[in-house]
């Protein structure tokens, strides 16, 4: 059986190699792999693309976990693509989400991937965009990019997925979060979690605060207007009325025209990285590189025209 045709029938084996061989930054692997993506099929537009996104502490895994196993009792098949940070000194990564989504994980029907970031910005890996494409290929129709959860930076993920849910919790100070833009203003949807025991009576004034805060921001669909809800994905309180959510923004989203805009970005990303890939390579630039950063950080030569010699080739 071929790589692909394993992938197509759910080996789930098979997907985790196809995935770290997209993550490779090898040349011979991310030719392979290039190779491996184009015999995939068309992208499936009735999947779910989720992007979570929300600072440490607030409870992401746990959420994630909660809303995978409700999805799961509707007959969807989940895959969780969670990112982790990696180390800015020697590049390592803990990788725990099996670990804090474990009654997902061993759910033969949900498929959990953890990636270092590799020092990516915008929350995401190099090649989760890939990713997700193998995981719709193995059938998964419901797929959850869990972001690093470092701060507000974190938008590449909002470009790649369908919907983004951005989760706070409340009483730690998120109430602030509100009034600022970013992450704020490409939410979809805002949970407050946590919101249980003594901590209910503060989710429901952050609630209240955040949907004053939206209603100052436009919104960044013309179908949806987002929504401010509180949850608690420990109790599983507030669960089926996020599940109505999503699914009314499903219902309401053009999903085709949706795609084609994520397409676009990372077409566009791609360029870029390949671009700077291709001037590290070549040794003329190379050395042109090594000169013009000199003459930049002396102070003699402007940033941009620094980039524009080297683009051009100009001495």
């Amino acid at each position: 059986m071929s790589d692909i045709d394993a992938i197509r029938s759910g080996d789930r084996r098979a997907l985790a190699r196809a995935i770290t061989l997209a993550e490779s930054s090898r040349p011979d692997d991310e030719s392979r792999a290039a190779a491996l993506l184009e015999k995939l099929d068309p992208p499936r537009t009735g999947s779910w693309r989720l992007g979570v996104s929300g600072a440490p502490g607030v409870g992401k895994s746990t959420f994630i976990e909660a809303f995978g196993l409700h999805a799961l009792e509707r007959g969807r098949r989940v895959a969780v693509l969670a990112v982790d940070p990696s180390s800015s000194l020697g590049g390592g990564s803990i990788l725990g989400d099996k670990t804090r989504m474990e009654r997902l994980a061993r759910d033969p029907r949900a498929f959990i991937r953890p990636s270092p970031s590799g020092g990516e910005p915008g929350g995401v890996a190099r090649r989760t965009r890939d990713a997700v494409r193998l995981v719709e290929a193995a059938g998964y129709d419901l797929v959850v990019v869990e972001t690093v959860g470092a701060g507000q930076s974190e938008t590449a993920v909002a470009a790649m997925t369908d919907m983004f849910l951005l989760l706070l919790a409340p009483g730690t100070g998120d109430e602030l979060q509100g009034v600022k833009r970013g992450a704020m203003e490409l939410a979809d949807l805002v949970l407050v979690n946590k919101a249980d025991g003594a901590l209910a009576g503060l989710a429901r004034h952050a609630v209240s605060d955040h949907r004053a805060a939206m209603a100052l921001l436009r919104p960044r669909e013309s179908f949806w207007t987002p929504r401010v809800e509180t949850c608690s994905a420990l109790t599983g309180a507030g669960m089926d009325a996020v599940w109505r959510t999503v699914g009314d923004y499903f219902a309401a989203a053009g999903i085709p025209d949706k795609r084609r805009s994520q397409v676009r970005a990372a077409l566009w990303d791609e360029v870029a990285r390949l671009a700077a890939a291709r001037l590290r390579a070549d040794p003329e630039k190379r050395a042109l590189l090594t000169r013009l950063e000199r003459e930049a950080a002396e102070g003699r030569l402007p940033l941009r025209r620094a980039a524009e010699r080297l683009l051009d080739g100009a001495p």
